[in-house]
């Protein structure tokens, strides 16, 4: 670390604090509450007949020609990367028809882009540039699916109550659960009749009912399917009129989706000052840069102006978290 000057070194910690800070992110929201809806799922769904007297889980195989996963870069990536399971069901949530292999490939190009830039039009030298475009590289693309992920749920949630509604109907006429499935899924819109869809595949195999929905309890994480599923387990075990625990069901989402449009719209007002006030030293500093890039550029040539600059950041980005969090509401 002798050759390295003291711009350098505080760009370095920048960096290194940068990523330490990506991976807490990714921690927090992949163990934040998934392992604990993990081990009660594997509890709910380990009684089934087609779990292995060793592990307790359920292996099933697949009669498709070729694997999509089984690639030459995917069988080198099964390898070393690290939670690739959590990984694939990350990306098995947007419903797009991604590999591991290809977001892989993804990530190091975004990664060696940000990078090069970095050097070329930054003026950075290697190891910031290096540790910029790994934290670029790696955070833009797990955000970007996350939010595909999300987006697909709430169009799932959106939809579901009118598949409830045609499940009803055709219970009530007198087919099976199983059947009224199959019907919703061939008249409800993407993605809740893709998913729908997949039971039929799934029942066509062999497969039976119980199982089929909680693999899609793993796409769609989301309370409201939940309520759906185990509503039919305990109607199974129980016995009762379905089609009346569906259409109460129904009715207690619908009155769940107007609770939240409405807590949303109270919190709008939060929202917007979160986007202001997180907003404007970003262009107060575009700002100066246009009008006195002098006056500015002591910020990132010198040492104490680097170590502002990244405490200036971290205590925009933990108040904009803080305010996030307090406009957002669990209904």
């Amino acid at each position: 670390m002798a050759g390295l000057d003291t711009v350098t070194l505080a760009a370095l910690a920048i960096g290194l604090m940068t990523a330490l800070g990506f991976v807490l992110v990714a921690q927090s929201l992949a163990a934040g509450g998934g392992r604990r809806f993990q081990r009660r799922l594997a509890r709910v769904t380990g009684n089934g007949s087609g779990a292995s007297a060793a592990g307790g889980k359920v292996v099933y195989r697949s009669i498709a020609r070729s694997d999509p996963n089984t690639g030459g870069l995917n069988k080198v990536i099964k390898q070393w990367l690290p939670r690739r399971a959590a990984l694939e069901e990350r990306i098995a949530k947007t419903g797009r028809p991604i590999t591991v292999g290809r977001f892989v490939m993804i990530c190091g190009g975004i990664g060696l882009a940000t990078m090069f830039a970095a050097m070329s039009v930054g003026g950075f030298r290697l190891v910031p540039s290096l540790l910029f475009g790994a934290a670029v590289g790696i955070g833009g693309p797990h955000w970007f699916i996350g939010k595909l992920g999300k987006r697909r749920v709430a169009a799932f949630i959106y939809l579901f109550p009118e598949a409830i509604d045609l499940m009803v109907r055709a219970l009530r006429s007198g087919l099976p659960i199983s059947e009224a499935m199959i019907n919703a899924s061939h008249e409800v819109a993407d993605p809740v009749g893709v998913e729908l869809r997949t039971i039929e595949s799934g029942m066509q195999l062999g497969r039976d009912l119980d199982s089929l929905l909680w693999d899609i309890a793993k796409r769609i994480d989301a309370p409201e399917y939940r309520f759906f599923v185990i509503a039919l387990s305990v109607q199974r075990e129980t016995g009762g009129n379905l089609a009346e625990t569906l259409a109460n069901l129904s009715d207690v989402l619908r009155r769940r989706r107007t609770m939240r449009a409405k807590a949303r719209a109270m919190a709008s007002e939060a929202r917007a000052s979160t986007i202001i006030l997180g907003s404007l030293p970003m262009v107060v500093t575009g700002i100066l840069f246009a009008v006195s890039p002098q006056y500015i550029m002591t910020l990132f040539v010198d040492v104490r102006g680097l170590m502002l600059v990244g405490l200036a950041l971290g205590m925009l980005v933990t108040g904009i978290g803080i305010m996030v969090k307090m406009a957002r509401f669990e209904i």
